[in-house]
């Protein structure tokens, strides 16, 4: 037999036919016309040489060979589902490295939480955080597939990355308790003070020097870290003042916050995937965790 010549669709139809035993509720059941019902039956006759439905008393029937097909047919079926759109397995059957790419902070907030989470409804899923490199970097990495997911400022649409908003953050400054500028503070208390900026890349300025410098002003940055997990010690041992993002003060609850004295944009966070992972379980599910800790 040429199976090259075979149409799974004719498949389809005759398991309707032999479910039915009756032309016209096998084409209801499958949005066909009774015509293209009946022409497909016929083809099947020829395909397996037998007449598969034949009248009885008012009604039709399965011959002995087309009972004989029901179950193989729907197996075969099944199996072609199968292939083509497998079933999901279940989380706790998953066995599946997942690699993710963010700065510490969101990491701070959502790693712990996170891998407890997974220990408790996907215990076969491993997690590679990877360093961080910028929001450019991990969009390429997610593009060349080194990278499962990102979690970054996206600002603007893709067509080959899938992003989900997490959160809308804002600003403040964080001191140590008892900083001599607590007591009135305002712009020139705050810029009496040098300053921690974190920086990945070791920058020294950041676009809050250029909001200053449209004003008019200027700041001394006297320390450059790398990661913001670095800073809440670093403010409880100093006068040195921080701009953080206001959750990153939930891991620092005894730092003292106050608003930012000039306005400064916040950012929205995104969650970031290619488009071609959409339908990977594992992903969704991290994804998922993310999101609902984050939110």
């Amino acid at each position: 037999m040429n199976l090259r010549a075979l149409d799974l669709n004719l498949l389809v139809i005759l398991d309707a036919l032999l479910d039915e035993a009756h032309v016209s509720r096998a084409a209801d059941r499958l949005n066909l016309s009774q015509p293209a019902a009946s022409a497909a039956l016929q083809r099947c006759r020829h395909l397996f040489r037998d007449d598969l439905l034949e009248r009885g008393r008012g009604t039709m029937r399965l011959t002995p060979r087309a009972e004989a097909l029901r179950a193989p047919l729907k197996s075969l079926l099944a199996g072609v589902t199968d292939l083509v759109d497998p079933a999901e397995p279940p989380l706790a059957e998953l066995r599946q490295t997942l690699r993710i790419a963010m700065a510490d902070f969101p990491a701070l907030l959502v790693i712990g939480p996170l891998q407890r989470a997974l220990r408790s409804t996907a215990p076969g899923l491993d997690l590679v955080i990877q360093p961080w490199h910028g929001a450019e970097a991990a969009r390429s990495a997610l593009v060349a597939g080194t990278t499962d997911l990102a979690i970054s400022v996206f600002p603007t649409e893709d067509a080959e990355i899938d992003r989900q908003a997490l959160l809308t953050e804002h600003y403040v400054i964080a001191l140590r308790p008892g900083h001599p500028a607590l007591a009135g503070f305002d712009l020139q208390g705050w810029l009496a003070f040098p300053h921690i900026l974190v920086s990945g890349r070791g920058d020294s300025r950041s676009p809050l020097d250029g909001v200053l410098a449209r004003l008019g002003l200027a700041r001394r940055v006297g320390l450059v870290v790398p990661s913001f997990g670095m800073v809440p010690d670093l403010l409880r041992g100093s006068d040195m003042i921080a701009m953080l993002p206001s959750r990153i003060l939930t891991v620092a609850p005894d730092l003292a916050s106050l608003p930012v004295p000039i306005e400064v944009a916040g950012f929205t966070l995104h969650l970031a995937w290619h488009r071609r992972r959409a339908k990977d379980t594992g992903l969704r599910h991290v994804a998922a965790q993310l999101a609902r800790l984050l939110a």
